[in-house]
């Protein structure tokens, strides 16, 4: 992975290389092992690269023969090798052996269409100065980000915000409306950013920029096309194919001039992706990486341990405690860029620490629950329907009944998992699935948020993007559409955000080897029957996995990556979290309604309720004021 950045400037005006080299400057994170630029005339291109493919030669930017065509990457092509191979044949001439110089000579023989030619997780820019045209694309899933904005003629963009507002033409405006959209739903859907003007590029879309003038464009979605269509007919020949596919998944993705490690929680997903390298790669010893909690009911490391002994990874085991939290927190905010509710990141972030000095490229299983119905919203969608049936009284009482249960911390419990249902389940069916994952009630968010807040949000609609994003499902079975729900949302906007976020913190690529385009059209071909069997999640995952891990991988509960952090803010965090939002430090800048969160924060502490994921919404969206907004008022 990398980092890239850069700007068209107005016409009649030079681009300045001072500018692109400051925005690429705040990128250093992102690829720490060398720098490049491209400046000529209106246009410049800047790049932090992290080596990974061709180390000697890929220095980017990368340009045609006739340096005509140049191009900055952030990301992977697995299949650069085939593609340079045809391309050759037909002409082309390659003066590296780098994955960016494909999409180069690509662009030159497919022009836009050079997009369905390429297996990767990618978001690149190409100059094409005979065009004069700048065109952008974002990979299928959103394993990359791509910002971007356009401001008095101007058009700029960049790998993380940070990049775009070290431009001089773009400010640090709040989008009062994202505010909403945030707390409803963890994090800023695109196309929209926390900030008022800059925009994110949909994973599967392009951009063109010509004769000042901006197109977007979608070039591939999640393809349900195949669902009722003749398939393989037994449960042994999905899983085979399924198998199968995630096999070479993993091969294609193990292709590196650098040590490629393993993220190895003890969950299906990622022990799946380990089986699958062990299989495909037996001569090699996988350096596999987990992170743990003191507290029992969030520790998954004695799994991740027994997958790692069966399979024979060189395995090591971190353990992040409120201490490292403590030391973290300061520093959020920063490393976070954009707002994300995902306590997660902080270990994550941890572990990407560690691991540096054994891998630069690491292996994920993200993508498996979407695909594959994992979540224990897949196994809500009948129970929902259900309940919708019920006289709207009888619904009130059962809300208003759970709503007593005291908050219990421990993870997945009974009374948690309860208040979830019941508050998603009386909204409709693509929004309930928001709150379910923890999104906040448009009612719970004005009543937090401060008077500036709550005019721009009333009579709007925080969850309208769902809505826009759902519309474009291409099926009505409940469950596939529950999976395009999960994929378009929660994993693009959350799960993708935060590991890129994490990871390229310290310089560590992922990858997924569940979002490979071939896997993602095989699982979308399934029968939900195939995938959700009772109230078996991931069914067909798992007997493919039967023999292949143990046994206990494959018949314990979805735990999921959760974090302590409800108990830690009434015990090692509670003081943080107390004066970070405490009502004299929101009361003058006027973003949060400092009479709600006290509430909030009163009802956690005595344990009359649990509110830590809403506390973590507030925490995190105030460091992030903090670090990016210090001076701003809406008081």
């Amino acid at each position: 992975m990398c980092g890239l950045s850069g700007f068209v400037a107005p016409d009649h005006q030079r681009a300045d290389p001072a500018i692109v080299r400051r925005m690429t400057a705040t990128l250093r994170h992102r690829g720490p092992d060398d720098e490049g630029y491209y400046v000529d005339g209106q246009v410049a291109l800047g790049h932090r690269r992290l080596q990974i493919i061709d180390l000697a030669t890929g220095r980017q930017p990368i340009a045609n023969e006739t340096g005509t065509v140049h191009a900055i990457l952030n990301g992977e092509i697995y299949n650069y090798r085939r593609l340079a191979a045809q391309l050759s044949e037909r002409g082309h001439r390659f003066t590296t052996s780098s994955d960016t110089e494909v999409i180069v000579h690509a662009w030159e023989e497919f022009g836009e269409d050079c997009l369905t030619e390429f297996n990767g997780m990618f978001a690149f820019v190409i100059w094409d100065a005979e065009r004069q045209t700048l065109f952008a694309a974002r990979d299928r899933m959103g394993e990359k980000p791509f910002y971007y904005a356009e401001r008095n003629g101007w058009f700029v963009f960049g790998s993380e915000l940070r990049a775009l507002l070290a431009h001089p033409e773009i400010g640090r405006d709040l989008d009062l409306r994202s505010v909403a959209r945030y707390l409803g739903n963890g994090y800023v859907p695109d196309p929209h950013t926390i900030l008022a003007g800059i925009q994110k590029l949909p994973p599967g879309h392009f951009l063109n920029l010509t004769s000042g003038k901006v197109r977007l464009g979608r070039y591939w979605d999640i393809p349900f096309t195949g669902v009722g269509e003749p398939r393989p007919s037994s449960e042994a020949a999905w899983s085979d194919a399924l198998w199968d596919s995630l096999c070479t998944s993993v091969k294609h993705r193990l292709v590196s001039d650098v040590p490629v490690g393993i993220f190895l929680s003890g969950g299906i997903d990622s022990s799946a992706t380990t089986a699958a390298a062990v299989t495909v790669a037996p001569g090699q010893t996988f350096k596999t990486f987990s992170i743990g909690f003191e507290e029992t009911t969030y520790n998954e490391e004695p799994y991740a341990r027994a997958v790692a002994e069966q399979l024979g990874t060189e395995h090591r085991q971190f353990t992040f405690t409120s201490d490292d939290a403590a030391a973290l927190l300061p520093r959020l905010g920063e490393l976070l860029d954009e707002p994300l509710a995902d306590p997660a990141f902080m270990p994550t972030v941890h572990l990407a620490r560690h691991i540096r000095q054994w891998v630069t490229v690491a292996l994920s299983g993200d993508g498996g629950d979407e695909l594959l119905c994992g979540y224990p919203t897949f196994l809500a969608v009948k129970p929902v329907q259900w309940i919708n049936r019920l006289p709207a009284g009888v619904i009130g009482a059962a809300v208003r009944s759970v709503g007593v249960l005291p908050g219990s911390t421990h993870y997945g419990s009974p009374s948690f998992l309860l208040k979830q249902f019941f508050r998603g389940a009386v909204h409709p069916r693509d929004v309930a699935t928001q709150i379910m994952m923890n999104g906040l009630t448009p009612a719970e968010q004005l009543s937090l948020v401060g008077s500036a807040a709550r005019a721009a949000n009333l009579g709007g609609d925080p969850y309208d993007d769902v809505a826009s994003i759902m519309t474009w499902a291409p099926t009505d079975d409940p469950i596939s559409r529950l999976v395009y729900h999960h994929c378009k949302l929660y994993l693009a906007g959350q799960t993708l955000v935060k590991m890129d976020r994490a990871t390229m913190a310290h310089g560590v690529e992922t990858r997924a080897p569940f979002l490979d385009p071939a896997l993602v059209a095989l699982a979308c071909s399934m029968p939900s029957s195939v995938k959700l069997r009772g109230w078996t999640t991931k069914y067909v995952l798992k007997r493919a996995l039967k023999g292949r891990l143990p046994d206990e991988i494959l018949t314990r509960r979805k735990q999921g990556f959760g974090v302590p952090i409800a108990q830690w803010f009434r015990g090692p965090l509670r003081r943080l979290l107390e004066e970070t939002l405490a009502p004299a430090r929101l009361r003058p800048v006027g973003l949060l309604d400092p009479d709600g969160v006290a509430r909030l924060v009163a009802e956690h502490v005595t344990a009359r309720q649990n509110h830590g994921k809403a506390l973590w919404s507030l925490l995190t969206l105030e460091l992030w004021r903090e670090a990016y907004l210090p001076g701003a008022r809406w008081a």
